[in-house]
């Protein structure tokens, strides 16, 4: 009869240390990954908005101080008044931004032709809109705002 008892021999030296090794690698490398490019894609969505001014700081004063009279005249309920919105209530105050879409639910009128004169003819296929107390700049075929010169009634 034969009987068959445990081996007593010792491991290889090259056995095991693999997995150890992928462990500590693992470690080193969950804090410290140089090829992660996740947050580059955040410095092109950048707020530059500022850098590719359009309106003049010129242009800026003159159309501000053709409406300072109508702000003054004061033709908003108290409550809006306060608001220095141009008497936009709090709800449809300025839903558009710079360097997006002017969305399509926005009413925008023409801004008086003195105010054309004053601020100049508009590049190709872009025009004056004036929506709530903000003239705006705006592509014809995209609708997007390129510039604007804001808050009218703040004076």
């Amino acid at each position: 009869m034969l009987a068959a008892g445990p081996a007593l021999a010792d491991k290889p030296d090259w056995a095991g240390k693999a997995k150890q090794a992928e462990k500590s690698h693992a470690k080193a490398d969950k804090g410290d990954r140089r090829d992660d490019r996740r947050d580059d894609r955040r410095d092109d969505r950048r707020d530059d908005r500022r850098a590719q001014r359009y309106f003049s700081d010129r242009q800026r004063v003159l159309v501000r101080e053709y409406y300072v009279d109508e702000f003054r005249r004061g033709h908003c309920p108290p409550g809006l008044a306060k608001k220095r919105n141009g008497c936009v209530p709090p709800g449809k105050a300025k839903k558009w931004r710079v360097g997006q879409r002017l969305p399509r639910t926005v009413a925008y009128v023409d801004p008086p032709a003195a105010i054309v004169i004053e601020l100049g003819a508009p590049p190709a296929l872009h025009r004056y809109v004036r929506v709530g107390a903000d003239i705006l700049l705006i592509a014809v075929g995209t609708g997007m705002v390129i510039d604007a010169i804001e808050d009218l009634g703040r004076m």
